[in-house]
């Protein structure tokens, strides 16, 4: 699906901050209170728009640990590794990647105790061959 300029402009506006009033991100966007108001019902309603969702501040992060854990799936294995990794809350996310890794997952724990405990399970997966991880040091943007 294409979208427009104006479209990509307020999806940034709104990676930003999905609180910003229509009438804050019309005025940034150059673009009517209405206009703006419409094309984000019209982004939803497409399901370009799937939710919205808290970022929290980056002192606040900054005191957690954060990883990249890389996991090597075992062939036919990767439906139920990725519905296990989806019942841990403390990954954030999972990508399926190109490479010598199969999954990339971010984690996010208040102790590298913790961190050290959910590579251990992750590891122990029925279906996961190997992980590797990488702290995270410093996030230098976001969007």
């Amino acid at each position: 699906m294409a979208l427009s300029r104006a479209d990509e402009a307020l999806l940034a506006v709104l990676r930003e901050n999905a609180r910003a009033s229509a009438a804050e991100i019309a005025r940034r966007l150059k673009l009517s209170r209405t206009t703006v108001q419409s094309r984000i019902q019209r982004l939803e309603r497409l399901g370009v728009i799937a939710g919205y969702t808290v970022r929290v501040g980056e002192d606040f992060s900054r005191e957690r640990i954060r990883a990249l854990i890389m996991v090597t799936v075992l062939p036919k294995q990767m439906p139920a590794v990725v519905e296990a990794l989806r019942a841990m809350p403390e990954l954030r996310s999972v990508q399926s990647v190109s490479g010598a890794w199969d999954l990339v997952a971010l984690a996010i724990v208040p102790t590298v105790g913790e961190m050290d405990e959910l590579t251990d399970r992750i590891g122990a997966l029925p279906g996961v061959e190997r992980t590797t991880s990488s702290l995270v040091l410093s996030t230098k943007f976001e969007r």
